[in-house]
């Protein structure tokens, strides 16, 4: 049976590979060109977005008294981090145990340069959900820490110094994107400008050949 299915795949998998060649013989060699134009600069597009996409980064340092909770980041309406933390019981003198209990998360979170509202919220497996929003500006290529502490009497947050550069990138990285998303822009650029300078040369002529061709048509049948 497998056999089988697999030598029906390799022929339907054969029969679309003829189909495409069929039809892509069928298509100009210009218009080949253009569309492979079209997708190579979609893709540089792609690359440059995917660049830029994260040049800054928050990180998110939380302390809190809690067994378990869910804990979830929004940046600027968009959830930005989920997931859930523990603590461990808290020891007197680090020999007898309490009821109460004591944690800490530590979370990176790639964000935009520029102005950002970030909201937290915290919910407690044993407490009433809190809400904190606070509002920052992330320079290109830097990290902010976000200092939180969420306690069953409330939630506070701060930002601990101005934005310092990640650890993980370092400045020549840091040249060499924005080096890159530049000659990508550029290229991509130049090829939309070919792409409608031809456009605006070739369809104007495109429309005025079939009425060219009438007036030949009844001369030659005159």
């Amino acid at each position: 049976m497998n056999r089988e299915y697999a030598v029906q795949l390799r022929e339907t998998t054969t029969s679309l590979y003829r189909r495409g060649r069929q039809w892509a013989a069928r298509v100009p060699l210009r218009a080949r060109i253009i569309l492979g134009l079209f997708l190579f600069s979609a893709v540089l597009m792609a690359i440059y977005t995917s660049l830029t996409a994260g040049d800054a980064s928050l990180h998110l340092r939380l302390q809190h008294d809690f067994r378990s909770a869910q804990v979830s980041v929004w940046v600027d309406g968009d959830l930005a981090y989920s997931g859930r933390v523990t603590g461990s019981t808290r020891k007197r003198f680090g020999l007898i145990p309490t009821d109460s209990a004591q944690g800490n998360l530590s979370q990176i979170i790639a964000v935009r340069s520029g102005s950002h509202n970030i909201r937290l919220r915290i919910e407690p497996d044993n407490g009433a959900m809190q809400e904190e929003s606070t509002h920052a500006n992330f320079s290109p290529h830097t990290e902010r820490d976000l200092v939180v502490s969420a306690r069953h009497n409330g939630l506070t947050a701060s930002w601990q110094g101005m934005g310092r550069a990640p650890v993980a990138t370092s400045s020549s990285v840091g040249w060499l994107s924005e080096y890159a998303g530049s000659l990508f822009l550029t290229v991509a650029g130049s090829i939309v400008s070919a792409l409608a300078g031809y456009a605006i040369k070739e369809l104007p002529a495109r429309r005025r050949s079939p009425s060219g061709s009438a007036p030949n048509a009844q001369l030659g049948g005159d």
